[in-house]
């Protein structure tokens, strides 16, 4: 099957819940639509314009709101686990996720409990006698670890993450960005765990759920996509077994070299996707959407690389810069400030892509001030302040009353 890039754009599009953008009803139900659509989304503490996911959501789901995230565990309908990296995850998914490997690998967690024993049992048997706990609960327990690197980390939070790993111990809630952590039979109900899954289903149902977060990913992915999904020569025979049972459907899209893969139950999405509405999105940075940048690059002519790691003088554009979407396209990028102090948004920078022009781009500017007022009201803020080399973008997409 080949399918031609204009209808590939449209579907990534429309599978991501993006056309149009910040359409999902129904509150924390919105939330796990979109969890459950993308089988998991990444948590990422850096807040300067919104946490990760928060953005992810917030670019997909109605008025969305963070504490929708924070009731959905209390509920126990979402539970965090290493999927790619740190996520978020059905919990009915939970006995797929019992192989995890961690963000250091099986070997390291395994060290970290044997190496610190002591600290470990005494970790768990608080957990178990108060409750739910934080890493700044067992400040009085003293004492370091080495990671693969040499560098010291602190012996609780190691044993905190191993549990963790290793299924004893989940997250039981948040508070900002510290995680607090109880036995993982009071946070998920007991026939949920007394589920067995084989190891190999569950390394098919990752190696799947990194398909179902992208879209469109070609067989071997992009940068670490299937990072600690086995190793290399496995992951092709999961990948064979998943095909062979035709949850996997390789396509071609219009002059790409080699396959992709779509699941089945997206073929007929692919064949005919909708035509996108006239609506803008900002796209989190470490959105599953992104993840494919040669893909971006052939299908939207879009260059996307995250300048968070680099020295200010060796970025182009900015630290925290969101893509911005319309309707089938990536325009340009955003650059928001969120100031909690102030109740403000601060934007730093706002960049089009060549041979975009914003105030000229049929609906673009409407839909813009839509994105915006939807942004501060997610953010808290009752303003937004434009830096100053931004006059034309201020008029352009002045406030509305």
């Amino acid at each position: 099957m080949k399918v031609a890039a204009e209808a590939a754009r449209r579907f990534l599009f429309a599978r991501h819940l993006l056309t149009p953008a910040r359409a999902l009803q129904g509150g924390p139900e919105a939330v796990l639509q979109v969890i459950r659509k993308l089988g998991s989304i990444q948590f990422d503490p850096i807040a300067v314009a919104g946490r990760n996911h928060d953005l992810m959501l917030h670019a997909r789901a109605a008025g969305y709101e963070p504490a929708w995230c924070e009731e959905l565990y209390e509920r126990r309908e979402i539970f965090e686990t290493t999927n790619k990296a740190l996520s978020f995850v059905p919990a009915s998914e939970f006995p797929w996720f019992r192989h995890a490997m961690g963000r250091k690998g099986p070997e390291f967690h395994g060290a970290a409990l044997v190496e610190n024993a002591e600290v470990a049992e005494r970790v768990l048997d608080r957990i178990r006698a108060e409750g739910p706990l934080s890493s700044r609960d067992f400040e009085s327990e003293a004492g370091a670890t080495k990671d693969w690197f040499g560098v010291p980390e602190n012996a609780v939070r190691s044993v905190l993450e191993a549990y963790t790993v290793m299924g004893v111990i989940g997250l039981a809630r948040r508070d900002g960005n510290v995680r607090y952590y109880d036995l993982i039979e009071r946070l998920l109900p007991a026939e949920l765990l007394a589920q067995e899954v084989p190891e190999r289903e569950q390394l098919l149902h990752k190696l799947l759920s990194r398909y179902r977060a992208h879209g469109l990913l070609g067989p071997g992915g992009a940068g670490g996509t299937f990072a600690r999904i086995a190793a290399p020569a496995e992951r092709n025979d999961l990948r064979a077994e998943l095909i062979e049972r035709g949850a996997l459907i390789p396509v071609e899209v219009e002059g790409m070299r080699g396959k992709r893969l779509v699941l089945a139950e997206e073929i007929e999405l692919l064949q005919a996707p909708p035509e996108p509405p006239t609506s803008v999105a900002f796209i989190a940075p470490f959105d599953s959407f992104l993840w494919d940048t040669a893909l971006l690059a052939h299908l939207f002519d879009f260059e996307f690389v995250w300048e968070g790691f680099f020295r200010a003088e060796k970025r182009r554009w900015g630290y925290y810069v969101l893509p911005i979407a319309f309707g089938d396209r990536l325009v340009g990028r955003i650059e928001p400030r969120i100031d909690r102090d102030r109740g403000c948004v601060e934007v730093l920078g706002v960049w089009w892509e060549d041979g975009f022009e914003p105030g000229r781009a049929g609906g673009f500017v409407d839909a813009m001030r839509d994105a915006l007022a939807a942004y501060l009201r997610f953010a808290g803020g009752d303003r937004i302040e434009w830096a100053s080399h931004l006059s034309p973008e201020r008029r352009l997409f002045r406030a509305r009353p």
